[in-house]
């Protein structure tokens, strides 16, 4: 871990979670911060380790991942720049929920839950930012059960596809085994529906990337569950 350049309020400001924040209150968590910087496949934490940080993507991409009962391990969410994780178990001081694992060269910046914790009782419209943050993932975790619970594959698959590309882009570095475990299904299952799709024009299939290239048929196909 190292010391952060002098330029982290700024970068912090144009982070989604800190945007609302006033400079003076950037300028006090920018003196928190830590960087840290992981490599390809590199475990930041696993299920069960203590929650003493928050972090923050400056760059690169973090798998949020669990084990399931028969021992395969199952993508939650996949986390890019400007992102931030850690938040409800630094918050209540409880074990890590899941694992976080880098996907790619990453580089983070980190605040220790003391600092944070100290610096919310003293900045109030801090502690109201992440009581906004922690509502919007309890929505988005909410949002996700209902979408295992209900949903066929079909639509699952594409809500998946269409959610990374505007976090991502059309061009979706993903492997089909993570986007299986992202969706509750099988490889198998998944790659029937790329196939189709792969044939109809829709998506492009690489090694570890898919490709969006006719996004509003996608979108069609999820809302009528053609192809499923």
């Amino acid at each position: 871990m190292t010391t952060p350049s002098l330029d982290l309020g700024h970068l912090l400001a144009a982070n989604a979670f800190f945007a609302g924040l006033g400079p003076e209150a950037l300028s006090a968590i920018a003196a928190l911060c830590i960087t840290r910087r992981l490599d390809a496949g590199q475990t930041l934490f696993l299920k069960g380790d203590p929650a003493d940080a928050l972090y923050a993507i400056r760059r690169g991409q973090v798998r949020i991942a669990t084990d399931t009962v028969d021992g395969q391990r199952m993508t939650l969410n996949l986390l890019g720049a400007g992102d931030v994780f850690g938040e409800v178990a630094l918050l209540d001081g409880q074990p890590r929920t899941a694992a976080a694992i880098a996907s790619e060269p990453t580089d983070l910046f980190v605040v220790l839950r003391r600092d944070l914790l100290a610096l919310m009782a003293r900045e109030p419209s801090v502690a109201v930012q992440v009581i906004e943050l922690l509502c919007a993932r309890i929505r988005w975790m909410s949002n996700q059960a209902e979408d295992a619970a209900f949903l066929p594959l079909v639509q699952r698959l594409v809500r998946r596809l269409l959610g990374l590309a505007t976090d991502y882009g059309n061009e979706i570095e993903i492997s089909q085994e993570d986007l299986a475990m992202f969706v509750g299904a099988t490889r198998e299952s998944v790659n029937r529906h790329l196939q189709v799709w792969k044939r109809a024009g829709i998506v492009a299939i690489g090694r570890g990337r898919i490709t969006l290239l006719d996004t509003r048929r996608l979108a069609r196909i999820g809302i009528s569950n053609e192809g499923a």
